[in-house]
């Protein structure tokens, strides 16, 4: 038996000794294990066909039943004298007939880009650049396919593709000054969306936002020289970078809506009230008559949704939604006008949980859909037919994600996905197929085809070449736990042991978290990164999630509301603690790194910490909330005026000389997001402590430090930082 047992040994670690190991290329810049998906995946207007983009220049549809081609759509190759190569994207008119393609993408800020449209008309098999004046911006086409409105330079225009003219719908748009179709920057960042202008069903109308920013204060960014392609023209003398950006308690940009009817060529605006000092982050056409303007306080904590006349530009009061605390960004996503129906959906924290309401046209609640201790996570839709609403929860565990189903008069009920996991769906038109992607923490994406009966039709993508690089390589695989803070609080982590782990060693340990509000990180889905190539090498990751993270409750979720990173930092500070206890961890090298609010929270760990951290790395950290934007500080914050407490105590700066571990920052001297300012002036708070730090900055790079070599160089840096402070 010893010898059998002997053998068994034998051959295990042969296994282990045989297993390619993965390198900090694979998970850094060659995708090695990056999961294949289904792209340019567009379901067809009669529900039974979908397209797909192939090769950049080629639109096909397939079957649903089948999944056999049925057509090419669109070609390039068969375009006599094609203007472009290929495109990156591409929208049907909604009767399919016409198909707006977008090329030469240049990214703008995170959602922002300008493109070159081209129209492909069915009909004609003619191919026609939408404008020959420059690169545009969300170009949209009209609910009747004749037009499309587009903004250029600040400025709204429409093309009549029945003409082939072009109008210009507004003439004061100047960069820095006033931006009409587009939201500014902190409305783009920060209620994540790129388009501020919405037709009318009836394509009469085309209703805008328009942000003044005169008001709002600038921030400039130098621009160096650096490597091709950035700025090679300021090799010499550096330029700067200007644009405006409001900082926690100062001026936002003044907002309008208009409306233009096409029609008449005539704009009226809209009536906001009295309040000057709002957000206006959406515009939602309830029907051809009446426009759904979404109307903010600046606390964040009441959003109003008025119906405005595009006639005459009057508002009445539809819908308020309220909230002690604040009314999170999701929610306005969240608030759907059923297409073809009486109804209107939202997902409301109203009873303490994420729940689905269901109102009727004229704003009246009809009832709640869906209760319990759970919070639902997303809206799929509602199949008129057999009068079904579909949603995502994560009824089972805040790790997971189901989606179920609920009838209208609520008699039938159930649960449409069956592994335990991360499910999402996505339904065809006319609910006759969904799609559905399924993960779990063993188990690379899987996408699969059902029928309405929720029988599988087929399997588009089993990752199979994954699994097989999978099967090559000795890889960790997470393992979820949970532990109880010193308030009482169980909190959920994972962790990702050594590839040779032997449970009579004691390993160092690596913290990875992002931990900012309404995130998650520790869930049940797959994922290879550096953390892998980490434990590989011989370090434990551990991940915790701390209050304030999703799918748990409003409570839980908005305990950190005008204290936010001292409640989070507080749950990182007993993790590592936590952490510190278990037989096989060297509680003396314990490390913790993020980036963005995650480098917050590096720095807050390890300066309240003090002896609990040996190292830290803290990216793109955010450093002061008085540095930050209006929109997501005051939203958890409020203003330094009104919340001086709350500002003094949530910043690394008060805590600098607690640092005892050793520290590496890194930012992008380009860094529109986070500015580079929060290191500056962290790193002058250490140096007037006189505590050790190591810095780095990279040239020109934004928030998520990309370009050239960067990214490889990072984690080099990162990986080298590690290997000597705590090994």
């Amino acid at each position: 038996m010893r010898k059998l047992i002997l053998v068994i040994w034998m051959l295990g670690g042969a296994l282990l000794a045989t297993a390619e190991k993965i390198t900090l290329e694979d998970v850094v810049i060659k995708g090695t294990f990056a999961q294949a998906g289904v792209s340019g995946f567009r379901s067809m207007n009669d529900g039974l066909h979908y397209t797909i983009l192939e090769g950049g220049a080629r639109i096909v549809q397939y079957s649903y039943k089948t999944g056999q081609q049925t057509a090419v759509l669109f070609d390039l190759a068969s375009v006599e004298n094609a203007p472009i190569k290929g495109f990156s994207a591409y929208t049907f008119s909604d009767d399919e007939q016409k198909i707006l393609l977008t090329t030469a993408i240049q990214p703008i800020y995170r959602r922002s880009f300008t493109a070159e449209y081209y129209v492909w008309t069915a009909k004609t098999k003619e191919l026609a650049p939408l404008s020959a004046k420059g690169a545009q911006q969300v170009a949209t086409f009209s609910p009747d396919g004749d037009r499309i409105a587009f903004v250029r330079n600040n400025n709204l225009y429409i093309k009549s593709l029945k003409f082939g003219t072009e109008s210009q719908v507004t003439n004061d748009g100047r960069f820095n000054e006033v931006i009409n179709g587009i939201p500014d920057w902190v409305y783009e960042e920060e209620f994540s969306y790129n388009k501020a202008f919405a037709w009318s069903p009836d394509s009469r109308f085309l209703a805008f936002t328009r942000f003044d920013e005169s008001a709002v204060k600038e921030f400039s960014m130098s621009m160096f020289g650096g490597q091709a392609p950035f700025l090679a023209e300021n090799e010499l003398y550096p330029s700067l970078y200007t644009f405006k950006y409001p900082k926690a308690g100062e001026k936002n940009s003044s907002v309008s809506v208009r409306v233009y009817d096409v029609t008449a060529r005539t704009t009226v605006n809209v009536d906001m009230g009295a309040d000057s000092d709002i957000y206006v982050p959406r515009l939602k056409w309830k029907d051809a008559a009446e426009l759904g303007v979404f109307r903010m306080n600046r606390r964040q904590n009441q959003l109003d949704v008025l119906m405005a006349n595009p006639f005459t530009g009057d508002t009445r009061l539809f819908f308020t939604e309220k909230n002690e605390r604040y009314v999170d960004e999701k929610f306005l996503d969240d608030f759907n006008f059923i297409p073809e129906t009486q109804y209107i959906t939202v997902i409301s924290e109203r009873n303490g949980y994420s729940h689905l309401y269901l109102y009727n046209r004229q704003g009246l609640l009809v009832k709640q859909l869906t209760d319990g201790q759970f919070d639902v996570t997303a809206f799929y839709g509602y199949n008129p037919a057999t009068k079904m609403f579909y949603y995502q929860a994560a009824k089972e565990s805040p790790l997971r994600r189901e989606v179920y189903f609920v009838s209208l008069d609520g008699k039938k009920q159930g649960r449409l996905s069956s592994r335990e996991g991360t499910t999402r769906v996505e339904f065809s038109a006319g609910f006759k197929y969904y799609l559905c992607y399924f993960t779990n923490h063993e188990t690379p994406l899987q996408v699969e085809l059902f029928g309405a009966d929720g029988k599988l039709v087929r399997i588009l993508e089993d990752n199979s070449r994954l699994q097989e690089k999978l099967a090559a390589c000795n890889i960790s695989r997470k393992e979820f736990f949970t532990f109880t803070n010193a308030e009482g609080t169980l909190l959920n982590g994972y962790m990702l042991k050594p590839t040779d782990f032997d449970p009579s060693r004691r390993y160092p340990v690596v913290m990875v978290q992002y931990s900012g509000p309404n995130s998650q990180e520790v869930s049940d889905t797959w994922s290879i990164g550096w953390e892998h190539y980490l434990a590989q090498e011989g370090f434990i990751i551990a991940c915790v999630d701390p209050r304030g993270t999703a799918a748990r409750g409003e409570e839980f979720r908005k305990t950190t509301y005008l204290r936010l990173g001292a409640v989070e930092s507080d749950d990182q500070i007993a993790a590592a603690r936590h952490i510190a206890t278990l037989p096989y961890v060297d509680k003396a090298n314990i490390a913790i790194w993020g980036w963005s609010f995650g480098g917050f929270m590096t720095l807050m760990s390890m300066t309240k910490g003090g002896d609990v951290f040996k190292a830290g790395i803290a990216v793109a950290p955010l450093t002061h909330h008085k540095f930050y934007d209006t929109v997501y500080t005051e939203r958890y914050m409020r203003t330094p005026r009104e919340n001086p407490d709350g500002y003094r105590e949530c910043t690394p700066f008060n805590y600098a000389a607690g640092l005892k571990g050793r520290l590496l920052i890194i930012h992008g001297s380009a860094d529109d997001n986070v500015h580079l300012q929060n290191t500056v002036e962290m790193a002058e708070a250490f140096v007037q402590a006189d505590v050790p730090f190591e810095m780095a900055v990279y040239t020109n790079r934004n928030h998520g430090i990309y370009g050239g070599a960067t990214r490889l160089h990072l984690y080099k840096k990162m990986t080298r930082f590690f290997m000597e402070n705590l090994k």
